[in-house]
């Protein structure tokens, strides 16, 4: 049987795009290139990279991409608009549970919930922190965004989802946020790019910082650091607080 989000990216990469929380892309990657120095001999994995935004905007800026990820319809839509633009980038399709690369990359991105932490285990979400950081050469740098576990406290995420969302984007219903897991389920209504209405029983994991960094450090991260993510904005100068939706991690070997 499909997993919830298998099935929501299924023919979903026109509208993917459309999408509030994908128009940071310009932004997010200028954070990216200060943080690896402008260097463009490094090589660089975007893992769950959908329609490749991030892949394609740091090859053209001149850096060596490769974007992975499980959805051949998103990563159709990458194809393609490289392609448009006439940009050579390797685009494969792999489980971020099970990647077959080895100390291979200086950078592994991981941005806007692209794989982690949709899984429905905390052991699967694991495992993508694991390729990720086995993907990596001995000196190599992970950054990645994921939900803060601090925001359902305070909020309601299904009021934010709502304030975030505007018409023809997918939307989400019934939010649940469960204290025991810190998941959050809820029912989230999208459209395909053929018109098709799919509603879909999702839920997702939020993290806290303390476990963000207990399980890094479990995997040879040595420094882990925590800040508040800002949409097209990352920043080191924004320390994490409650009202952040997203944290934006950087770890280093």
């Amino acid at each position: 049987m499909k997993q919830w989000y298998e099935t929501l990216f299924e023919d979903y990469g026109k509208k993917y795009d459309n999408e509030n929380f994908t128009q940071g892309t310009i932004g997010e990657c200028d954070f990216i290139e200060k943080e690896i120095n402008y260097d463009k001999s490094l090589r660089i994995i975007d893992i769950g990279c959908g329609t490749g935004r991030h892949s394609i905007e740091l090859t053209e800026r001149g850096y060596k991409v490769i974007g992975i990820d499980l959805s051949e319809s998103q990563l159709e839509q990458a194809k393609v608009k490289a392609k448009a633009q006439n940009l050579q980038i390797d685009f494969q399709k792999h489980d971020a549970r099970n990647l077959p690369f080895k100390n291979e990359f200086d950078l592994a991105i991981m941005l806007c919930e692209g794989a982690f932490p949709l899984m429905e285990t905390d052991e699967m979400n694991y495992e993508i922190l694991k390729n990720a950081a086995k993907s990596l050469k001995n000196s190599g740098k992970l950054i990645f965004t994921t939900l803060n576990g601090l925001f359902p406290l305070y909020h309601s995420v299904e009021e934010f989802c709502a304030s975030t969302t505007e018409e023809e984007n997918a939307t989400y219903r019934s939010n649940t946020f469960d204290l025991m897991t810190f998941r959050d389920h809820n029912i989230t209504t999208v459209e395909d790019d053929f018109g098709n209405k799919k509603e879909l029983e999702c839920n997702e994991r939020y993290y806290v910082p303390s476990e963000i960094t207990w399980l890094l450090k479990t995997l040879g991260f040595k420094k882990i650091d925590i800040y508040g993510a800002k949409l097209g904005a990352l920043s080191r100068n924004d320390k994490l607080t409650t009202e952040d939706f997203e944290m934006l991690v950087i770890a280093e070997k």
